[in-house]
């Protein structure tokens, strides 16, 4: 059974008129269960993960400190959250989500995190809302543990993966792809395996059509053990922070495009949510609700 991984630790007190859009995380999972897309038994709750595995990723002094919310001031703004208990106990659940996703993918064909995607997290800092990096952490275990021996990051989230990329600069058993707006945050770009930048402004025809482009290619000349998808919705036109025109009907074929290359491949997939920003709740929500609704229906029959 394909499961998916839901917690109730992704609030963190925010001063007012901070954008971060919390709310979008309860109401994706209650917009999955009224679509009859997902049964109860089908969520679960994450555990928090050991320091050991997170050593596998992530500096064991700069961890300590971030334990304590003893990081100073500045590494808090530069994460843009404010230094409460909320981001440990957030940051964990998150990345404990991914990683039993991964494995359960492993067994069944595909796992999903109702969050996720903190590709903004590097091994001794984090930033961009990023405090610890969810599929590093995964798949650095994969590693550690056997579990798979190549792995491919697709990220298409609008902002690059420039922790992800940097974690992985040096390690050949996994290829990190990143596809992103040239001209948004974060303004110094880290070097992944493959980066597309797409300029600001570009709509459904050119970003489908360099995705096409290269997507097939990863595939067929890494062959990857387990794909990895940051499928974040800050693409859509409608964002408050992407600056990329895509529709919502470009958005969800992005996300079949490249669920179907993982599922014509046979790869298990993890599909965790990345970024989508807006006050009004219901673009992001249903578009994010598109991704999980076409990964249970490509993956429904995995392995028969």
């Amino acid at each position: 059974m394909i499961q998916l991984s839901y917690s109730e630790h992704y609030p963190i007190p925010l001063p007012a008129g901070h954008r971060f859009p919390f709310g979008k995380y309860k109401l994706l999972r209650e917009q999955l269960e009224y679509l009859d897309l997902i049964k109860p038994e089908q969520l679960f709750a994450p555990t928090f993960i050991e320091d050991e595995i997170i050593h596998l990723t992530h500096s064991p002094e700069w961890w300590a400190l971030a334990k304590q919310m003893a990081l100073g001031k500045q590494a808090y703004r530069k994460i843009g959250f404010p230094n409460v208990p909320e981001l440990i106990s957030r940051s964990l659940s998150s990345a404990s989500g991914t990683l039993h996703c991964a494995v359960n993918a492993l067994q069944v064909g595909a796992g999903m995190n109702l969050a996720g995607g903190t590709h903004h997290a590097f091994f001794d800092h984090g930033e961009g809302f990023c405090l610890l990096n969810d599929i590093a952490i995964a798949a650095n275990y994969l590693l550690h543990a056997g579990l798979a021996k190549r792995i491919l990051i697709v990220d298409l989230d609008v902002h690059q993966g420039n922790g992800t990329a940097a974690i992985f600069e040096n390690e050949a058993r996994v290829f990190t792809f990143s596809m992103h707006c040239r001209e948004n945050y974060p303004f110094r770009k880290m070097k992944s395996d493959l980066d597309i930048e797409v300029p600001a402004f570009s709509t459904d025809d050119f970003y489908l059509k360099q995705l096409k482009t290269y997507v097939p290619g990863l595939f067929q000349s890494f062959k990857p053990d387990i794909v990895f998808y940051l499928a974040g919705v800050d693409v859509l036109e409608s964002d408050q922070l992407g600056k990329l025109n895509l529709s919502k009907e470009g958005c969800r074929l992005r996300d079949e495009w490249v669920i179907s290359q993982a599922r014509i491949h046979d790869l298990p997939l993890v599909v965790v949510m990345g970024g989508g920003y807006n006050q009004n709740y219901a673009p992001i929500v249903n578009a994010h609700c598109n991704t999980f609704k076409l990964a249970l229906e490509y993956y429904e029959n995995f392995g028969n």
